[in-house]
């Protein structure tokens, strides 16, 4: 049997770390770094380490965990832990934390759980993951991709029913294109419920949504999230020197495979290392900051699995400035969209 957790006490400090930033032009605010569960949340990761990795998140002033229904192996498991974690950890300062979920990937067996935009199962799926982590609404509800299949009128609404339902206080979307985003926001306008914020991947090796993506959250008064900024570990010095057999290529796993770490995505993560080594950071921590550079970005998703992972990627908010002679190396290194 696993040994009883100690009672946790949250840091006294925590909120002296960073400024919270705005969510766009909401009254909203997150922190520079949020945590994902996508990775290491699952049933295939130790109770305890997860609840180390939480504990100092939030002991560092990291608020927002961001889920969605079908991360963890399998599919739900993340959220299961989490609200055990929750409940265990973290009950008594539910109203310190911003708790995100979305709906969008398969989930259950059937027509009605293949994912999508379609209102039985957006809305199925939001009731599903308020059970499973044993809670009556969530801070954040996304829509985890654009469906060709379900008039996006029907995908709004079943947003706005969220929140008239008081399931969800905000809405948002992920992986969206600028147009996408422009109509779904007027859309939800109807309802006189503001789209919240944009989720989309982004880091100096993926590049596409500075292809008119800021501009159209910005024009909406949404904020930006930005998740895989470490670009699956390759913005790490995880792969600098081959594959490790402990590491998530080495493991396996669907997300990234051994042909993405090539030699030229090598080559270009040593130059890029070479840039944060003379800035006093990890490849990591560069990675994270230049994510968040652009005012726009309200805050960036990571991924850790352990405490000690979590401090590190925090320390890229010591040195958040470059200069241009930096931008102007990274962009030869790792070149935007034409």
């Amino acid at each position: 049997m696993t040994a009883p957790a100690t009672r946790y006490v949250a840091a006294g400090d925590r909120y002296e770390r960073f400024a919270y930033r705005p969510v766009g032009r909401s009254g909203l605010k997150l922190p520079p770094l949020s945590l994902g569960l996508w990775h290491n949340f699952g049933d295939n990761t130790p109770l305890e380490r997860q609840r180390e990795i939480l504990r100092t998140a939030f002991d560092l002033g990291i608020t927002h965990f961001d889920l969605a229904n079908n991360y963890g192996t399998p599919y739900g498991s993340a959220e299961i832990n989490f609200g055990r974690l929750l409940k265990e950890d973290f009950q008594a300062h539910r109203d310190e934390l911003i708790i995100s979920t979305k709906a969008g990937w398969d989930m259950w067996p059937g027509p009605y759980g293949q994912g999508g935009g379609s209102r039985k199962y957006v809305l199925a799926s939001l009731d599903q993951s308020l059970r499973r982590m044993g809670l009556e609404y969530v801070d954040i509800f996304y829509s985890h991709r654009f469906d060709p299949e379900t008039p996006l009128e029907e995908t709004a609404s079943a947003l706005a029913t969220a929140v008239q339902q008081g399931k969800a206080l905000y809405v948002g979307i992920s992986a969206y294109s600028p147009q996408q985003t422009l109509e779904l926001e007027a859309l939800l306008r109807r309802w006189q419920i503001p789209l919240l914020i944009h989720q989309p991947k982004y880091s100096m090796f993926n590049r596409e949504i500075e292809a008119g993506l800021f501009e159209a959250v910005e024009s909406v008064g949404a904020g930006m999230i930005a998740f895989s900024p470490l670009a699956q570990g390759l913005l790490t010095n995880r792969y600098l020197q081959g594959i490790p057999a402990d590491s998530r290529v080495g493991r396996g796993t669907r997300f990234l495979l051994p042909e993405h770490v090539s030699e030229s995505v090598v080559k270009k993560a040593a130059a890029l290392n070479e840039i944060a080594l003379a800035r006093g950071q990890s490849l990591a921590q560069l990675a994270i900051a230049w994510v968040l550079r652009d005012p726009r970005m309200t805050s960036t998703i990571i991924g850790a699995s352990s405490g000690a992972q979590v401090r590190e990627n925090l320390g890229a908010l010591e040195q958040l400035s470059f200069s241009k002679e930096e931008l102007a190396a990274i962009d030869r290194i790792a070149p935007g969209p034409a």
